[in-house]
């Protein structure tokens, strides 16, 4: 199905088209491009320019350039504007202006990419849905995502993230969305904000592009309600929570690798059982499920739907994994951290069943000032206490390791290699075992390391 004819990508980014090509999807990587792909040549850690000529050999229907690049033919399929950055935005305003969808736009600080695909599968029991794929939720994954919507999209989920101050008004208004919401504020990016105040009100922001009439999704249970409170009077603003009246949570109960709740949602009654543990995703399911009463979707179909969902490998991943003398449940939480996920998690392994319960914890990043204080205060949490032994690895992780006492302290790494190395040798069968760190600290190594575990080794004999 075509996405983009040459005619109407030129019309939408200003750009002069060559040749008469149609793109049936949008690319910025030449690894993941399928046949009939538009590549976008972005700049970003290289020049996508230099890889325009392997995109197109590659089966690339045409490719979205600021000039012919070196090795292409003056006839290759191309879209050459000034600024590929920019021709993508735009290429997203148009995608979103020419369609009929309605659109979430989904932000926070914890939780926005699991409650992102809660959306998906519940609206996806609705009607044709498009959402971001993985973390696409930058300045580029942002209109990326856009520009990939087809025109007869019924629901979409753009997720928008942020760093700094500013980021998030700007996607949001490209996103117009009808519904806006924000699962938490916490403390996080600290380094660029002076308080959590601060982190509320660029998460309030995403509001500034809801399109007219449009609604509000906000979490009462933030340390920053009132913030939020100011900055929304003008919109029509729902609250979820934990005893919020719009939206409540009863009777949450955690089992094994599931989440049983009950939802409250504006005076019905909804009971849901997710497909993960952690009383933290019941309270995202309940935000997405008054969500999407705004959107037109009904609420009962969609948290069916909700069935469906689990979550993705690094935020919250559950396995089980048969190693020698029996079975290790391992909960992969190693796509990012800070406090407040750090504490959902650690949480949730507390209340596994399991003969030991065991952390392997990294670097907190971007905490500002007092991140070695937010490490130090994890000893005193008292989800902490059910923890049999926490292993660190990092610079920041080291103040934790101290804090602890010695029958929960346990090994200190400088890295994630390292840790990975020895992490065979510290669980056992009948262990519960928690990876948690941020995404820069690559814990990934430590995940496969222990997920080798599972994999019985190659037999070299021969048949």
């Amino acid at each position: 199905m075509t996405l983009w004819t040459a005619q109407q990508a030129a019309l939408a980014t200003g750009g002069q088209a060559v040749g008469d090509w149609a793109a049936t999807g949008v690319s910025i990587d030449t690894r993941t491009l399928q046949t009939g792909d538009l590549f976008v040549a972005l700049k970003a850690a290289r020049d996508g320019h230099d890889f325009v000529a392997n995109a197109l050999a590659a089966g690339a229907g045409a490719a979205l350039v600021s000039h012919v690049p070196d090795g292409v033919d003056d006839t290759a399929p191309l879209l050459i504007v000034p600024d590929v950055q920019a021709a993508l935005e735009a290429l997203g305003r148009a995608a979103r202006a020419r369609t009929e969808a309605k659109v979430i736009a989904v932000t926070g600080s914890v939780g926005k990419t699991s409650t992102k695909e809660m959306l998906r599968h519940m609206l996806g029991a609705c009607g044709k849905t498009h959402a971001s794929v993985a973390s696409y939720n930058n300045h580029w994954g942002v209109p990326l995502t856009l520009a990939r919507m087809p025109a007869d999209t019924e629901f979409a989920v753009i997720e928008i993230g942020m760093n700094h101050p500013g980021e998030i008004a700007p996607l949001a208004k490209m996103a117009a969305p009808d519904v806006a919401m924000v699962t938490t504020v916490a403390e996080v990016h600290l380094e660029a904000f002076d308080d959590i105040n601060g982190i509320a009100l660029e998460k309030a922001s995403i509001i500034n592009g809801l399109v007219p009439n449009g609604v509000a999704i906000m979490n009462a249970d933030t340390p920053c309600t009132k913030v939020i409170e100011t900055y929304s009077k003008d919109v029509i603003t729902r609250w979820f929570g934990a005893a919020a009246a719009d939206a409540s949570l009863s009777d949450v109960h955690v089992q094994g690798a599931e989440t049983r709740a009950v939802l409250q949602v504006e005076g019905a009654t909804y009971p849901v059982t997710i497909g993960s543990a952690g009383r933290h995703f019941a309270m995202n399911a309940l935000g997405a499920l008054l969500a999407v009463g705004y959107l037109g979707a009904d609420r009962r179909t969609a948290a069916r739907g909700l069935v469906a969902w689990n979550p993705v490998g690094g935020r919250g991943a559950r396995q089980t994994l048969n190693i020698k003398g029996g079975k290790l449940d391992l909960i992969d939480d190693a796509y990012n951290a800070n406090p407040t996920s750090l504490r959902a998690a650690m949480q949730v392994l507390a209340e596994a069943d399991a003969s030991r319960k065991i952390a392997f914890l990294g670097d907190m990043k971007e905490l500002g000032k007092k991140e070695h204080d937010f490490h130090r205060d994890v000893a005193q949490w008292p989800c902490t206490e059910a923890i049999d032994i926490i292993h660190t690895v990092g610079a920041l992780m080291k103040s934790l390791h101290d804090e602890l006492p010695n029958g929960k302290r346990g090994q200190h790494f400088v890295d994630s290699a390292a840790m990975a190395a020895q992490a065979a040798h510290l669980v056992q069968a009948g262990d519960a075992v928690l990876l948690k760190a941020s995404l820069s600290t690559n814990m990934r190594k430590v995940v496969d390391a222990l997920q080798e575990l599972g994999h019985p080794p190659m037999d070299n004999k021969g048949p």
